[in-house]
This record gives structure tokens, C-alpha cells and sequence, in this order.
């Protein structure tokens, strides 16, 4: 394929494939260092998920016009050296006998703000790297990095926090950033100087991200169905450790085990989604793949030790395989739709919402935890989470079969 051979798009798949392997031991370790060593309850863990998410919900729609009006790859750049040094912090007061849970909390919170700035700098940045008609490709080589690194970075920091230490596995997140910085760093490609606004206005640029996307039909049907989806995830996120160490009874080892098994098709999805996009269309993929694949994820509250395990660890590895085709289908299709000048808070107004959606989810899931007990609040999550999907099966996306090829086309429809 043509971006095998284009040096500053390997340039960057690189440093996101280091930085997703950091960043994936990292988002394991954190929570059983809480689980296990500092001892939280399902609330505790609940608002220590919210806080890793919350930002999205507090500044995502102002970091949109801010990524808007600068340049993305130096504030890529920033970004990573900022959650690198968050990170080490981390084992840092370990190792001097300092570490508590406020902390955890407040690193947690600080590295989501500079997620949130990265992420819509990254994805605004691809199709001026690559350009429109290799968005696909693109997005299904980032989406591979991205599912081999949740399919071996949970084990690998489950394994990790059993043997060396909980806080020990969080360095690997610093130097997966610091690599990122490092292969970002390396682009020789220069970026187009970003579009100056004659009158500057924060919130007018605002409401004009904001009235791109939920002036689409397309778009608003995209952002409710990930937006409920990723809602019922945070309420599964506020309970999953503790229901793998506390309710199934398995090591941190094994624990980390399933957390990865979602990954393996994870994996697949990416190597695939090109093909399957091919074969059922690009457009067609978004809602038909997650019809028939995200089903399967209700095999696991039925996880036992042993054998036990299969079942659960199939049906993550089927239901991921389909959200990964989802993802990669519904970004393309945004990006190809938007105008250059708006992708910053085009990207920022939806992630504004489906990101915003996943602290209320975990602080509803703690408190359901707590209330209702950890299995039930599983099923809650589960249930949420399929039929999200609805969203996409009735919308216009189900006439269509492949993205638009005019930038125009689809963008106020």
C-alpha cells in the first residue's frame, strides 16, 4: 500500500505505536496500583477513571479552536514531553514513600488534559500529512498500532504490577511518550501554516465546530451512537479491575490477561477494516460491522479462573474487532467530509461529547458499584454499550455505500 513507502507517515506510525504501548501498560497498572496497593473502593476507582477522562467534557470544545490556530506537530510534541513527566512522577513518589490516591487522581486529571490536546492536534494533522484519499489506510495502520498495544500492554503491565511492582510499570508509559516526542520530532514534512481568523472570537469559533457537525445528520447519528457507547464503557471501566481481582478472584497477571483479549481483534479489525471497506463499503462498514460483532461482549460476566476464560476473552476479541472497523469507518468518514480550517474543533465538538460522556459514565459506575452491587453494574455497562449501535442503523449512513469523495459533499447534509 502507498504509505509504506512514505517515510514521515512511518515516522509517525512509530512514535504512536511506542507511545499506544506506554500509554496501554500505563492505563493498566494505574488502576490496579489502586486496587491492589492503596486499597480504593469501586467510588475511589470511579472518580480515578473520571479524572483520566474529564477533560474532554471540561476544555475539549476550546481545544479545538486553539489546535485550530496553531500548528499541530510542535503541540503534539509538548504534549507527549508533558505526559511524560506527569508519569514518572508516579513511581517517583513511590520510591520515596509519598504515593497516595490524591495523587494518582490529580496525575490522572493533568494527563488527560494533555491527551486532550494531542489527540485533536493528531487526528486534525493526518490529512495534511497523508491527504484525503489515503485517509483509510492511514487511520487502519494507527488503529493496528494502537489494538496490538491494547492486546499485549494490559498483560504486559498486569504481569508487571505482579512481579515488579505496580508503580515500577508506570515508567514504561513516561518512555512511550518520550519515544512519541522523539519520532514526532523527526517529520520532515512542513505543515501548512494554520488559517488565520481575521477576528479572533473563542466563543464564536466555538459554535462554528459545534454547528458543523450537529448541522449533519450523518454526524449527530455518529456522535450519539459512540457518545452512548462510551458512556456505559466508563460505567464497565469504574468496576472491571475490581471485578476480575475482587469477584472472579484472579491474579493481576491474569487479570491483565483478559483486559488484553479485547486487543487480539482489535488487531484483526485494523488489519481488515481496508479490505472489509473494499468489500461491504466504507460507508456501509460503520453500522453493519457493529451490528452483527458488539453482541459478544455480553459473554463477560460469565468469566470464571480457568477455563473459564475462554468464553469471555472470544467474545472481547469479536466486539472489539467490531468497534475498531467502526472507528476506523466513522473517522475517515469525518475527515473526508470537513474542511481543512475546521478539522481541529470539528474533531474537538465530537470528542467534546463522547469522550465527555465516559467521567459521568464512571462516576455513575462507581456509584452503582457501590449500590447495586459490582456484577449487575456489568451487565448495565454491556447492555448500554450494544445497543449504542442503534444510532447507526438508522442513520443516513445505511443508503450509502462508500465515503464522499468531494470535501463538499455530505458537509451541511
Amino acid at each position: 500500500m502507498a504509505l509504506w513507502g512514505h517515510p514521515d507517515f512511518r515516522r509517525l506510525w512509530m512514535g504512536d505505536t511506542i507511545s499506544q504501548f506506554g500509554a496501554n501498560v500505563g492505563m493498566t497498572v494505574i488502576p490496579l496500583l489502586a486496587a491492589s496497593v492503596l486499597n480504593a473502593t469501586p467510588f475511589e476507582m470511579g472518580l480515578l477513571a473520571a479524572a483520566s477522562m474529564i477533560a474532554f467534557l471540561l476544555i475539549g470544545l476550546p481545544a479545538g479552536v486553539w489546535v485550530d490556530r496553531m500548528r499541530r506537530k510542535p503541540l503534539m510534541i509538548a504534549m507527549d514531553v508533558a505526559r511524560a513527566a506527569l508519569m514518572v512522577s508516579v513511581p517517583v513518589a513511590w520510591w520515596i514513600g509519598l504515593l497516595d490516591l490524591p495523587q494518582l487522581i490529580v496525575v490522572s486529571l493533568a494527563v488527560g488534559v494533555c491527551t486532550v490536546f494531542f489527540d485533536v492536534a493528531y487526528q486534525s494533522y493526518l490529512p495534511s500529512l497523508v491527504g484525503r484519499g489515503q485517509l483509510v489506510e492511514g487511520n487502519s495502520k494507527l488503529q493496528a498500532s494502537l489494538q496490538v498495544a491494547e492486546a499485549s500492554g494490559p498483560a504486559i503491565g498486569g504481569y508487571a504490577a505482579q512481579f515488579l511492582g505496580a508503580a515500577n510499570g508506570v515508567l514504561a508509559t513516561g518512555l512511550g511518550y518520550l519515544s512519541s516526542a522523539y519520532f514526532l520530532l523527526r517529520i520532515k514534512t512542513v505543515e501548512p501554516a494554520p488559517e488565520r481568523h481575521p477576528e479572533p472570537h473563542l466563543r464564536r469559533e466555538i459554535a462554528e465546530g459545534l454547528r458543523f457537525v450537529f448541522s449533519n445528520h450523518t454526524l449527530r447519528k455518529i456522535v450519539a451512537c459512540t457518545g452512548t457507547s462510551n458512556f456505559f464503557h466508563g460505567i464497565q471501566q469504574a468496576v472491571m479491575v475490581l471485578f476480575l481481582l475482587r469477584t472472579v478472584g484472579l491474579s493481576e497477571g491474569t487479570a491483565g490477561l483478559v483486559l488484553s483479549a479485547g486487543g487480539i481483534g482489535g488487531v484483526l479489525g485494523a488489519a481488515l477494516a481496508y479490505k472489509i471497506g473494499l468489500m461491504v463499503g466504507q460507508a456501509r462498514m460503520i453500522w453493519l460491522i457493529p451490528l452483527v460483532t458488539w453482541p459478544f461482549c455480553l459473554a463477560l460476566p460469565f468469566t470464571s479462573d480457568g477455563l473459564g476464560l475462554v468464553l469471555p476473552m472470544v467474545g472481547q476479541a469479536v466486539s472489539m474487532f467490531g468497534v475498531v472497523v467502526y472507528n476506523i469507518g466513522q473517522v475517515s468518514y469525518r475527515q473526508t467530509i470537513c474542511p481543512d480550517h475546521l478539522l481541529g474543533r470539528m474533531n474537538a465538538s465530537i470528542r467534546w461529547v463522547v469522550w465527555g460522556t465516559m467521567p459521568l459514565g464512571a462516576l455513575l459506575g462507581g456509584g452503582l458499584g457501590s449500590w447495586i452491587g459490582i456484577v449487575p453494574t456489568l451487565w448495565v455497562a454491556l447492555l448500554g454499550s450494544v445497543l449504542g449501535a442503534v444510532w447507526v442503523l438508522l442513520s443516513p449512513l445505511r443508503t450509502m455505500r462508500d465515503l464522499p469523495v468531494d470535501v463538499s459533499v455530505e458537509a451541511h447534509g
